[in-house]
């Protein structure tokens, strides 16, 4: 159990034990017209507590669902209290051994210093255990009372996959126009250039010729980048972390790499997290007029379930910040295809661009 989700427990059963008595006063006065109203918000308040994804529920639903959990909110405060006065007296018991006074007409030996430690173990155990059996009863609850049923959750999905099919289709769009554009504006031209030098070399003019030779190796350049954008070849082969390596050597300004990956995510979240970080790049390089990027790509672990209840698993959280003058527009073209493209994994991605800068690109894409 991680630092951070037991930092969300504890707080969770002590904002739950605040809101045990008023909880149970509403419940108690449910026959007042306005108590349905103060039930609905503070039912609110509980479901942003404890994660849970709200649904809409009446002032009955709420008054039943706050009787029915305000003894799980004072339980979860007496635990707290019990782990709070067992840390205070431990605290006790070492300041004065140290100090050479005895404690409770206790002097430290072996034996009673086995037998402290071993009771201390097990108490801290079964109160960590209380601690989380409450987090979890309460979001079973918020979840069975308040949370959307099952055909509610399952219309909702279908929705979302609707609207991310569509987002992915006008994102392959978009990048064939952008592809397009490349191919036209940039190769298309070099080659009638290099075609026209060829040509004066054969009328006679052999200095056409290193013209032509330097015209050829910039049209290579261009269709190797455009190669890359379309699909960078080394990604399959070499993985993420060497394909981003790869992508910060071709950058056109400085870029920070930190690529801790234990084992390579499935294809689809790695192609989606090259490309987050190749369009950023690209992005502070062209627009931002940034002299630094600093690209971190690393997994992160769910140890409680999602706000839907789903199950624990993995994310590959992507973070691209430049020290550029902000102001990008998450609407734009690129930054827009890859929101879409990152909504079709079940990810999130964000941006974070104020005038001035700094401008920080995150995504987060789940592993199955």
């Amino acid at each position: 159990m991680s630092v951070r989700f037991a930092g969300r427990v504890l707080g969770s059963a002590l904002l739950g034990a605040l809101t045990a008595p008023p909880a149970l006063a509403l419940a108690v006065t449910g026959f007042w017209p306005v108590s349905g109203r103060l039930a609905r918000r503070l039912a609110g308040l509980e479901l942003r507590r404890l994660g849970v994804q709200a649904a809409e529920h009446t002032g009955g639903q709420a008054l039943r669902y706050l009787a029915l959990r305000w003894p799980i909110g004072l339980l979860g405060g007496i635990v707290a209290g019990l782990l709070a006065l067992g840390v205070s007296t431990g605290v006790q018991v070492v300041a004065a051994w140290v100090a050479g006074r005895p404690f409770d007409g206790m002097l430290p030996t072996v034996p009673l210093l086995l037998y402290l430690a071993t009771l201390g173990i097990v108490l801290l155990f079964l109160d960590i255990c209380g601690l989380v059996g409450v987090y979890r009863l309460e979001r079973h609850l918020a979840q069975r009372l308040l949370g959307p049923r099952s055909a509610e959750a399952l219309e909702r999905r279908i929705a979302e996959l609707a609207h991310t099919r569509a987002g992915v289709l006008a994102a392959v769009d978009s990048e064939r126009r952008r592809i397009e554009r490349d191919l036209h504006d940039g190769l298309q031209q070099r080659l009638v250039a290099l075609a026209m030098l060829v040509g004066r070399a054969r009328r006679g003019r052999p200095e056409a010729l290193e013209q032509a030779h330097e015209q050829a190796q910039r049209a290579l350049t261009e269709l190797r980048e455009v190669a890359w954008r379309v699909y960078p070849s080394g990604l399959d082969a070499l993985g993420l972390g060497e394909a981003l390596a790869g992508l910060a050597e071709r950058a056109a300004l400085p870029v920070r790499l930190s690529c801790a990956l234990e084992r390579r995510p499935p294809r689809e979240v790695e192609t989606a997290a090259y490309f987050v970080v190749c369009e950023a790049v690209t992005n502070a390089a062209k627009h931002a007029g940034a002299s630094q990027v600093t690209v971190e790509v690393a997994v992160e672990v769910a140890e409680a379930p999602g706000p839907t209840g789903g199950p624990v698993g993995r994310t590959v959280r992507v973070r691209v910040a430049d020290d550029g003058k902000g102001g990008a527009d998450p609407a734009g073209g690129g930054l827009s295809g890859l929101a879409r493209r990152v909504a079709a994994l079940d990810g999130r991605f964000t941006v974070t661009s104020p005038d001035g800068g700094p401008t920080v690109v995150t995504a987060e894409l789940p592993c199955a």
